[in-house]
């Protein structure tokens, strides 16, 4: 039987693996890496850091456009104007 993923996972792993080859190319090692940049911002554990950077990335595992629209949505926008406003 194989594992499905839904889209937010795809995107988590194609963010992932962006902020990965941008990092490499610097020099600096997977657990800096990790420590820096992959932690703070999606608060993986190191072993699920490396699950995803051998994630498999074929053509049906990418994101479709329809899909992809949704997840530009900014929700910290969102947030600030009903924290201007006295939401909560």
């Amino acid at each position: 039987m194989v594992k499905r993923h839904g889209v937010s996972y795809q995107k988590r792993v194609e963010d992932i693996n962006k902020i990965y080859d941008e990092q490499i190319k610097r020099g600096l090692t997977n657990r800096e890496i990790w420590r820096r940049y992959i932690y703070p911002v999606f608060g993986l554990s190191e072993r699920q850091f490396y699950n995803v950077l051998k994630a498999p990335s074929v053509a049906k595992n990418h994101i479709a456009d329809d899909c992809r629209q949704l997840l530009l949505f900014d929700w910290d926008e969102v947030f600030k104007k009903d924290l201007e406003h006295g939401k909560q």
